[in-house]
C-alpha cells in the first residue's frame, strides 16, 4: 500500500524551512493554524506570524498591506473561506494591484466530509482562476505541495495553492521537480488521456493500471497548475490519443475540465468527458461516501474511460 501524507503538513514544514531562509516571509491565519498547519511556522517565528481570528476578509487586507511593504506573505484558512467569503477583498486588494500574497488554503473540495456543504469548497478553483494575475495550483501529493510552496515563495505575484484535508498517497518521487505552468505526464498511453489534478491524480493512475486488463492504454497527466495551463501537453494528448477525460474534485464547470476543454476546442477537437462534482451541494458525510456519490473513484474513472473510448471515431 502506498505511503500517505498530508499536503497541509508538507505546507507547514515548507513554510518553516522558508522562514529560516528568508526573514521577509510572514504568515497569516484565521484561527485555524492547527488545521492548516501554519502553527509549525508560528512556533519558531511567533513575531512573523499573525492570527487574524475569524476575520478572513480582514486577513486578506492585512496580507495585501504587508505585501505592499515588501513582505512575502502566506495567508491560510479553509478553502471555502479563502475563496468565497473573501472574493471581493482578494479581487480589490491582491489581484488588481498584483500583490505578492500566496493564499494557501486547506480543506479543499468535498473531502472535508462531515463538516457539511457550508465547508465544502467546490467553487474555489473557478473563482480563483477568474482573477487576472493569479497563479492557481492544486498539488497531487505532499511532495508536490512542498515544492509548489517553495516555487510560489520564489516567484513574485499572487498565488492560490489548494490543499486538502485527508492524507493522500505519495505518487511522486523525491527526484520530481515541480515547475509552474508545466504538467507532468506520469504514464504514457495511446488510447485515451486522463488529465487530473489534486487527489484525483492517484486515482487516475490506479484506474489506468486496472484498464490494462481491458486492453485500454491510458496516458495520465498531472495538471497541477490550472493557471497558467500547459496547453502544449493538452494539444499533444489530443493529437496522440484522440480522447481526453478530465478528473477533479470540483464542480463540473469552471475548473480543470472547463479550462482544458477550451484548449481542445481551440486547437484540436476530440471527444472529451468530464468527471467532477455534479451540479448540486452534497450533504454531510464521510469523505469517501461523498466521493462515491459523485463517481470520483477509481471505478468511476474506469467507467468514464470505457464510455469515452466508445465515442472515438
Amino acid at each position: 500500500m502506498a505511503l500517505e501524507r498530508y499536503t497541509r503538513e508538507a505546507y507547514g514544514n515548507a513554510l518553516l524551512q522558508l522562514g529560516r531562509e528568508n526573514e521577509d516571509i510572514v504568515v497569516l491565519d484565521a484561527d485555524l493554524s492547527r488545521s492548516t498547519m501554519t502553527r509549525i511556522f508560528a512556533m519558531e517565528f511567533p513575531h512573523r506570524f499573525f492570527d487574524c481570528g475569524i476575520a478572513e476578509q480582514n486577513m486578506m487586507g492585512i496580507a495585501a498591506g504587508l505585501a505592499a511593504s515588501g513582505k512575502t506573505v502566506f495567508a491560510s484558512t479553509f478553502a471555502v473561506f479563502a475563496s468565497s467569503r473573501c472574493y471581493d477583498q482578494v479581487r480589490m486588494s491582491i489581484a488588481q494591484p498584483r500583490q505578492n500574497v500566496k493564499i494557501v488554503p486547506s480543506h479543499g473540495g468535498i473531502t472535508v466530509g462531515e463538516d457539511g456543504f457550508s465547508h465544502h469548497s467546490i467553487e474555489d478553483l473557478a473563482l480563483m482562476c477568474s482573477f487576472p494575475n493569479f497563479t492557481v495550483i492544486v498539488p497531487a501529493d505532499a511532495v508536490e505541495a512542498a515544492q509548489a510552496v517553495r516555487a510560489a515563495a520564489n516567484t513574485y505575484g499572487p498565488f492560490y495553492i489548494r490543499l486538502c484535508r485527508p492524507k493522500t498517497p505519495l505518487i511522486l518521487g523525491e527526484d520530481y521537480r515541480f515547475i509552474i505552468g508545466k504538467a507532468a505526464t506520469l504514464r504514457e498511453g495511446k488510447d485515451v488521456t486522463i488529465i487530473a489534478c489534486g487527489l484525483m491524480v492517484a486515482r487516475a493512475l490506479q484506474a489506468a493500471h486496472n484498464l490494462i486488463r481491458d486492453g485500454i492504454d491510458c496516458r495520465v497527466v498531472n495538471m497541477s497548475t490550472l493557471k497558467p495551463l500547459d496547453e502544449d501537453v493538452i494539444v499533444k494528448a489530443a493529437k496522440e490519443t484522440g480522447a481526453i477525460l478530465t478528473a477533479e474534485e470540483h464542480l463540473q464547470h469552471g475548473g480543470l475540465g472547463s479550462r482544458v476543454s477550451q484548449v481542445v476546442a481551440r486547437y484540436h477537437p476530440v471527444p472529451m468527458s468530464f468527471l467532477a462534482i455534479r451540479d448540486f451541494y452534497s450533504p454531510s458525510g464521510k469523505p469517501e461516501e461523498l466521493m462515491e456519490r459523485h463517481g470520483l473513484t477509481v471505478e468511476g474513472i474506469e467507467q468514464a474511460v470505457r464510455s469515452l473510448i466508445s465515442r472515438k471515431p
